[in-house]
């Protein structure tokens, strides 16, 4: 199967994953655990619980995938060679259906209409009319796919296939959003979550501002219903892949690493793994070394993070990689130890809001 970035699979014992970026082993895919059957686990969080009356499933977040596969579900572990460990996955012999973006997104256009589906084909008609996208460009993705959305309370989470597909809805947004058709989610946005915010080294309203730029999410107002979120997930089309797994030897993580950087290529910033090609100026804690040649992230907050020529501040694990090809060292953001002491941001920008 050539699953891709977002795809989902639904393992034998009713666990959801999503299949989590480009790069996979032969036997099984790296995945994210995303939902939870109730029979299985019980969330405290008040975000956590999907289904429309009565809840059926948890949604998990931040780190909390990580360490509950490492804890209650071991065997949904594939081991990722390079890094000669295990990584939350599936291996084949549990999968026990896929599902893809695609798919779910035709069903709602076809299927009876609630409050939350009219909006999605409302959301879509609007983008379609402004643009030279096409239905078969998008995809659904979480509880719209699975059908246990709530009408009343869910976002629209939408997928945008194709760096061209994303460039030109990027600038349709931009012209959207000045029409007011729809709404930039983070404009005007409040700082009253900063509470809740968890990234120690990313100020909450430095991130309002890196997302604002980002015309990947919208609101959707309505005249007879409440405003709608919607997020645009962007996702490689199927000739942009390349499996970088087969010509990787291995992945070394060396330590904790600081720097600020320039960036070089953004042209994989809006994926995950979101990489951005670097030259470091100034290494402020870690090893001294040569030859860091990109920022690699497997966190979402730092998709689309920075654009060529800027300047950036980087947190992250130092790694030393070696391919078939060549050895070099990346900065990697990632699932594990301090998590929430990750970070990335445009030093352009922070200067621009007077910190």
């Amino acid at each position: 199967m050539n699953l891709r970035d977002r795809d989902y699979i639904v393992g034998l014992n009713g666990l959801i994953f999503r299949v989590l970026g480009y790069f996979h082993p032969p036997d099984g895919y790296v995945c994210d655990l995303e939902y939870v059957p109730l029979s299985l686990y019980c969330s405290n969080n008040p975000r956590a619980p999907r289904g429309c009356g009565t809840t059926s499933y948890y949604k998990l977040y931040g780190d909390e995938p990580f360490k509950l596969v490492n804890e209650l579900f071991p065997e949904y572990r594939v081991y990722y060679k390079p890094l000669s460990r295990f990584l939350p996955g599936v291996p084949i012999s549990l999968i026990g259906e896929v599902k893809l973006p695609i798919d779910g997104l035709m069903k709602l256009i076809d299927s009876p209409k609630d409050k939350l589906s009219t909006a999605l084909e409302n959301v879509l008609n609007i983008v379609l009319d402004s643009s030279k996208l096409n239905l078969e460009d998008f995809g659904v993705f979480g509880s719209l796919l699975f059908g246990f959305y709530n009408p009343n309370f869910s976002d629209l989470d939408l997928i945008i296939y194709g760096s061209e597909n994303l460039e030109e809805l990027r600038d349709c947004l931009s012209m959207l959003y000045r029409e007011n058709l729809l709404h930039n989610e983070f404009e005007g946005c409040s700082e009253d979550l900063s509470l809740k915010w968890k990234f120690r080294n990313y100020p909450y309203k430095l991130f309002l501002t890196h997302q604002k730029r980002k015309l990947i999410y919208a609101i959707y107002k309505p005249s007879c219903s409440r405003p709608i979120k919607v997020e645009f997930e962007p996702i490689k089309s199927h000739r942009e892949i390349v499996n970088e797994y087969i010509n990787l030897r291995s992945i070394v993580r060396l330590g904790w690493f600081k720097a600020s950087a320039i960036i070089l290529n953004d042209s994989e910033a809006a994926f995950m793994p979101s990489t951005y090609e670097v030259e470091v100026e100034n290494i402020m804690e870690g090893f001294k070394v040569d030859n860091v040649k990109r920022i690699v992230s497997y966190v979402e907050e730092y998709r689309l993070q920075a654009f060529k020529d800027e300047r950036v501040y980087v947190e992250g694990w130092l790694e030393k990689v070696e391919t078939s090809n060549e050895a070099f060292y990346q900065i990697a953001l990632t699932y594990g130890p301090r998590y929430y002491e990750q970070t990335l941001y445009s030093l352009d920008l922070l200067q621009s809001l007077h910190f």
